[in-house]
């Protein structure tokens, strides 16, 4: 057996769904008796650092679907937050000895690090074919036997209903680039390479989740962007009050959470998909111009269609027919589901960010256009 696959000396290991379906493997990372959280199955075949410290996953185990984990190891430039958020990792074949030039820790190692429980050796085909049949649903794996493991996973709550965000927002304000456009940042788990990109349009004001609205008026913001983000946008009232007060002040650009939210304010209403869209190559139409992009997603929740009055769709998902994109016709206000910062994924949707320059730049010259 190559160096680069499973070692025999791994502790067995189960993974339980709620619906008590069973699946045999080895423990890996932090490995512990028992973890537990959302079983979501991401498609990404590369950039799997990146979809592990992508806060958006708070709250939920990622399986992928890609055979080979870890093969390029891991690095510190290539972190989306200083620490995961996501409940576990669950592979089919999780790389021992790692091969690129950038790689300066072992994916294992980073994850023990971490404290992030893990599980390889899984038939992972098999359990995606499950997840698309019963959809994303609680698990519990570990060590512990099979009987435990079960009542765990049937213990499991999910997603529905949590404000995973309070948990993983930041406390204190922070202040990114030094542009002449001041961009106001909603961190509802926004990630590194989004703050990136939103840098070369000008000065970013990260702020927290809670920050109310008067307070992004103080600082006088050319634009507000709202991030991608965890959990059931219904269970953030607050965030969604704060947007509606900011709405038709100031333009505003969101991104999958964000996005969900903003249709919220504007009186729109959002629900939980079956299995959610977890991965880089996910087909979305702009309807504007019939062109489809490939796009990379992380969401699990998603925007009811008609429901938000005064706004037109803008883009759908070309796999199931999801609002992908919405703008409104009364105030400058746009969003999309999917993350145009892509990381990982194509760049696809990176015009994204030049066309929230120029809704700045017009409100900027003509007050009424906000």
């Amino acid at each position: 057996m190559s160096a680069t696959h499973q070692t025999t000396d791994r502790p067995l290991a189960h993974l339980v769904t709620a619906d008590g379906t069973v699946f045999a493997g080895e423990a890996a990372g932090a490995s512990r008796p028992i973890a537990t959280g959302e079983l979501v199955f991401n498609t990404a075949m590369s950039g799997y650092q990146e979809v592990i410290t992508d806060p958006s996953y708070a709250g939920q185990v990622i399986a992928f679907t890609s055979t080979h984990i870890g093969n390029y190891g891991t690095n510190t430039e290539d972190d989306e937050a200083s620490i995961p958020r996501c409940d576990g990792v669950v592979v089919r074949d999780l790389t021992v000895v790692p091969s690129n030039w950038r790689s300066t820790e072992g994916l294992e190692a980073f994850l023990a690090r971490h404290g992030i429980a893990a599980i390889t050796g899984v038939d992972t085909r098999r359990l995606t074919r499950h997840l698309r049949g019963v959809g994303a649903v609680p698990c519990a794996f570990g060590t512990a036997p099979v009987d435990e493991l079960r009542k765990a996973a049937a213990a499991g709550t999910g997603t529905d209903g949590l404000d995973l965000v309070t948990g993983i927002t930041r406390t204190e304000m922070s202040t990114y680039g030094d542009g002449p456009t001041r961009i106001v940042a909603f961190d509802f788990g926004v990630k590194a390479t989004m703050i990136r990109q939103l840098t070369e349009l000008g000065t970013v004001i990260v702020v927290p989740a809670g920050t109310t609205a008067a307070e992004v008026e103080a600082l006088r913001p050319d634009g507000v962007f709202l991030s991608n983000g965890p959990g059931d946008p219904a269970a953030l009232p607050g965030p969604v009050a704060t947007i509606a007060d900011l709405v038709g002040q100031v333009p505003i650009f969101g991104i999958c959470l964000g996005h969900q939210l903003l249709a919220t304010a504007l009186g729109g209403t959002t629900y939980k998909l079956p299995f959610g869209h977890h991965g880089a190559n996910h087909p979305v139409q702009r309807l504007s111009t019939g062109v489809v992009e490939i796009t990379s997603q992380n969401h699990n929740y998603a925007v009811a269609a008609g429901s938000v009055p005064e706004a037109e769709v803008t883009h759908v998902n070309l796999n199931d027919g999801v609002i992908e994109g919405i703008r409104s016709t009364r105030v400058n206000a746009f969003s999309v589901q999917y993350h145009p910062e892509a990381a990982p994924g194509p760049h696809d949707a990176r015009y994204l960010f030049a066309e929230f320059r120029r809704t700045m730049d017009q409100a900027a010259s003509s007050p009424s256009a906000r």
